[in-house]
């Protein structure tokens, strides 16, 4: 059996929707990789900052509230005194914390990169990705495949595509990672 690992690639930084009070409306939100760290006495809020693709208002995701500093890692918060971008990816990139802040979640577009499975040869395809995705594992396929969503059904259906836990290929989502067999 042939062993490919395919790695999802974000593209960009996923948008959220939120209600815009300068527009009056909801909008697209972008994150701006800044972070705001405001002290409190004793205490430190800190949010991730969004920019409305429009007229550039600004909301705060909060990252966290009123917490001690000395509660936190040192190299964390310096990470968030320096804007470190990969710290701002990391939260931007956490679908569940943007909801919990009460965003709904755009999916950011994404490259799959790796080999495809030769035709009539058994491969196992370790599909990798650094991000929780929320992302239909179906849609990755047919992207990658470049098959249509009948096309793909069929070969679910036929067992000529599968999830080596037994997953439902046609609804499951991707999460962190998962491996299919093709045969």
């Amino acid at each position: 059996m042939k062993k490919i690992i395919w790695k999802i690639e974000p593209l960009g930084l996923p948008l959220v929707l939120r209600h815009c009070k300068k527009c009056g409306k909801t909008s697209e939100f972008s994150c701006s990789g800044q972070f705001r760290v405001n002290a409190q006495r004793k205490y430190l809020d800190i949010w991730l900052i969004y920019k409305c693709a429009k007229c550039d208002t600004t909301w705060n995701a909060a990252v966290y509230s009123r917490v001690s500093p000395q509660a936190l890692n040192a190299n964390l918060l310096e990470g968030f005194y320096s804007n470190e971008e990969g710290l701002a990816r990391q939260y931007a990139m956490d679908f569940q914390f943007l909801k919990g802040n009460g965003a709904d979640v755009l999916r950011p577009s994404c490259s799959v990169l790796g080999d495809i499975p030769a035709s009539g040869e058994v491969s196992e395809v370790e599909i990798q990705s650094e991000y929780p995705f929320p992302v239909k594992v179906s849609t990755l396929v047919r992207d990658k495949l470049c098959l249509s969503q009948k096309d793909y059904l069929e070969r679910v259906t036929e067992g000529k595509i599968r999830s080596s836990a037994g997953q439902d290929l046609r609804k499951c989502r991707l999460k962190n990672g998962m491996v299919l067999i093709f045969q």
